[in-house]
């Protein structure tokens, strides 16, 4: 007897990171043994040799390229899997950052296929901890090619961005070609189209434990890199009221809600007229999950995937929880 789709959780992905810290343990809770430092949590991912398996249900240890093989459009909806097939087009990601980053960009689409890829990066940042932290996000002034170089060479790189500080509930949107950097102290949710790609700039001359730098990626940097200034802050400004749906972010690549809740009664929410899966990506708190006949708990660093087939969830914090709403607009 065939089975049906339910909501679906996942088991996440440990890296351990020159830079990582140990909040996702401390903080979240989560256990990051045997690491001694988790820098990358990876909560969802379908990418090959990456993917997180499923963790509930009759489709435990399943990948998302098994699930959709078996599902298609009824997992990802009919116009998602027109344009995806069976390549899940979304990664998530907590990332804790002890010490900073290297800086860096990623290419657009177009670049990306050029040079043999799938697809490039665009990606949204939403800070879930800063203890004094800052981000990096485009140029503090408007640069030249030139300047660029020069400054790359004479390693002041870092005194041509954009760097704010940041705190809780902040959120960014770092479109492909924007140099960015996310600097000490923080510890923030990323969503970004499903890739790896990664054009590193400048890595303060870090070296691993036998003393090799870190490979740096200049020329394809310096080809896909924006120059143009876009003003004094990158962060986007979005309502966040207790206990209502607002939008943080809409793009060709995703489309990002915050729900943040301390009703008992909880939030009914409708997905009838949506033709794509939903991700709940929670950030803080916890909550139940129901949908689709199934009840599920979610808590901080946890995700949920609703399958496009679900018509209605009802999210009942316990007491309080905090979700990104995350799914794919046409």
């Amino acid at each position: 007897m065939e089975r049906g789709l339910y909501p679906l959780k996942f088991i996440p992905l440990m890296k351990k990171k020159v830079w990582g810290g140990t909040n996702i343990k401390d903080i979240l809770k989560i256990d990051i043994e045997p690491l001694e430092n988790c820098g990358e949590l990876w909560v969802l991912s379908g990418i090959e040799g990456e993917e997180t398996l499923v963790e509930n249900g009759f489709l435990k240890e399943a990948s998302l390229k098994e699930i959709i093989s078996m599902y298609s459009d009824e997992l990802l909806g009919e116009e998602n899997f027109e344009k995806f097939y069976d390549d899940f087009p979304l990664l998530l990601k907590i990332i804790d950052a002890e010490k900073n980053l290297s800086i860096q960009v990623h290419p657009d689409d177009n670049y990306a296929e050029a040079h043999g890829y799938a697809n490039g990066k665009n990606e949204m940042w939403y800070i879930m901890h800063s203890n004094q932290g800052s981000v990096s996000c485009g140029w503090n002034k408007k640069v030249t090619k030139a300047q660029v170089i020069n400054s790359i060479r004479d390693k002041n790189l870092p005194d041509l961005l954009l760097t704010e500080p940041v705190r809780e509930d902040d959120a960014f949107f770092v479109a492909a070609g924007t140099i960015h950097a996310i600097n000490s102290g923080v510890m923030l949710a990323e969503i970004q189209q499903s890739s790896d790609l990664t054009y590193r700039i400048y890595d303060y001359d870090r070296t691993d434990a036998e003393g090799n730098k870190r490979e740096l990626h200049l020329q394809q940097a310096i080809d896909v890199l924006d120059l143009s200034y876009a003003g004094d802050t990158a962060k986007i400004h979005y309502h966040n009221h207790l206990n209502h749906t607002h939008n943080i972010i809409d793009t060709p690549f995703f489309s990002t809600n915050i729900i943040n809740l301390d009703m008992q009664a909880g939030l009914r929410k409708d997905y009838s007229a949506l033709d794509s899966f939903v991700i709940y990506f929670c950030v803080g708190g916890k909550a139940q999950i129901q949908a689709l006949n199934t009840t599920l708990t979610i808590q901080a660093g946890q995700t949920i995937l609703l399958p496009a087939i679900t018509k209605e969830a009802i999210i009942v914090p316990t007491p309080q929880v905090k979700i990104l709403e995350c799914t794919i607009l046409d």
